[in-house]
């Protein structure tokens, strides 16, 4: 090769070389400092496009676990509940039998019943109350909500902040959902449902306070109104329980799940009903407040799961419940109060036991299966999470040696590149 000094091949290959040593060098860095074998697309696309895949799945896999345990949290409490329905049957088949002997009168049959009602009552409140998340496991739920549309506005436009009625709470859920008629597609309805409040005058210069529930097809038995009246004459100017301004004061009648949250507005009020002018109703003003249904609260018996990644219905687990209420119990309408009733009840009671036996053993069933899910999704997210490894993990003292040869060829690129760039001074001694 000739000498020049206008070209300098030798350093250019020297350079050349020593960029090769410093991409490679710096790509096995990226590798090391990742612990992935497979950096960007460039290193295997192949690879990476699976490795995604695998990834999303094994990803969603553990989100799928998640759900079998939020399941299986879910027939627990169903379980649960069912167990202390089931204890209060047993008491209640203990009372019937008792009042099925005939050396009790029907008076102290009576004393039982009172018992065998409050504990039927009991088991419709376990059964209503009883949810996960929202969802009711073992009967609707009584959740209702005051429809506040109508409140100060067209029903309810008297029941304003400014004559004194702050806010309205329902205390007793189970009171207003009652109403088993449905609207015109057949899906029960609480919206025929309404309260609306009355005061007027009462004896000796008193006022009294009136509300009035109305509560659609109870039982079956067409609309039915419920009235509960309190005296609220210390609520006067100067009375005892007078609200000042700035102040608030609450009023309950429990015995239609209703509570009002009072203002100062409310002494003018009174003192007009004390003084004869009547608030409400009675002066045809409009003070009728309407309900809405909470639609999440009523039975779902079939409820998804998704055990799976994917979007078939092999990765959805549906689990069905069975209600037990006093509906379906068939125990709503028994009664001890007599000894052929006792006798009835006996035999309700054991059909109860046996309905409510099926359900528990349903619950069960489904547990077993969860926990066999469980187990499926465990082997298959290790196995997912073994393939992608293969694919994707770097072995890391396989690479470390090839950093280590990259490193050594880019000092020894740089030694070269330095030898070479000495070259053309050799050609100086030529010129001397």
């Amino acid at each position: 090769m000739a000498l020049n000094i206008i070209s300098n091949y030798a350093a250019n290959v020297a350079h050349r070389n020593l960029q090769n040593s410093d991409e490679a060098a710096t790509r096995s860095l990226a590798k090391l400092s990742s612990g992935t074998r497979v950096v960007s697309a460039r290193d295997d696309a192949a690879s990476m496009a699976i490795g995604a895949r695998l990834n999303a799945t094994t990803q969603a896999l553990k989100t799928a676990t998640v759900n079998v345990g939020q399941a299986n949290s879910m027939l627990q409490i169903a379980d649960g509940s069912m167990a202390t329905i089931d204890d209060v049957l047993v008491r209640m088949k203990t009372l019937a039998t008792q009042a099925a002997s005939g050396n009790l009168s029907d008076t102290e049959r009576g004393f039982l019943d009172d018992e065998f009602q409050l504990l039927n009552d009991e088991i419709g409140r376990v059964s209503s109350s009883t949810n996960f998340n929202g969802i009711q496991l073992l009967g609707d739920g009584g959740d209702v909500d005051i429809d506040f549309t109508t409140v100060g506005a067209a029903g309810g436009a008297a029941l304003t902040n400014a004559n004194g009625f702050s806010s309205f709470a329902i205390t007793d859920n189970n009171f207003w959902a009652q109403d088993t008629t449905g609207d015109a597609s057949g899906t029960p309805s609480l919206t025929d449902n309404n309260f609306s409040i009355d005061i007027t005058s009462g004896p000796a210069g008193s006022a009294i306070m009136t509300v009035t529930a109305t509560v659609d097809d109870v039982n079956g038995g067409g609309t039915t109104s419920y009235t509960q009246s309190i005296d609220i004459t210390s609520y006067q100017t100067g009375g005892a329980n007078v609200v000042g301004v700035g102040e608030s004061a609450s009023l309950n009648f429990d015995e239609i799940g209703l509570s009002f949250s009072l203002n100062n507005g409310i002494t003018t009020l009174v003192d007009a009903a004390v003084g004869g002018t009547d608030f409400g109703n009675a002066n045809a003003d409009a003070a009728t407040v309407s309900m809405l249904a909470d639609n999440g609260q009523s039975f779902t018996a079939d409820i998804d799961f998704q055990i799976g990644s994917n979007n078939t219905a092999s990765d959805r687990l549906s689990i069905t419940l069975q209600e037990v209420d006093q509906t379906t119990l068939g125990i709503n309408n028994s009664s001890i109060g007599t000894q052929a009733d006792a006798q009835a009840a006996i035999e309700s009671v054991n059909s109860a036991i046996d309905t409510l036996q099926e359900a528990r053993a349903n619950v069960g069933t489904y547990q077993n299966r969860l926990d066999f899910a469980g187990q499926n999704l465990a082997t298959t997210q290790e196995n997912n999470e073994s393939a992608r490894s293969t694919l994707m993990d770097l072995d890391v003292a396989a690479e470390m040696t090839q950093f280590t040869s990259k490193q050594i060829l880019v000092q020894s690129g740089v030694a070269m590149l330095a030898q070479a760039n000495q070259m053309p001074q050799n050609l100086l001694r030529l010129l001397q």
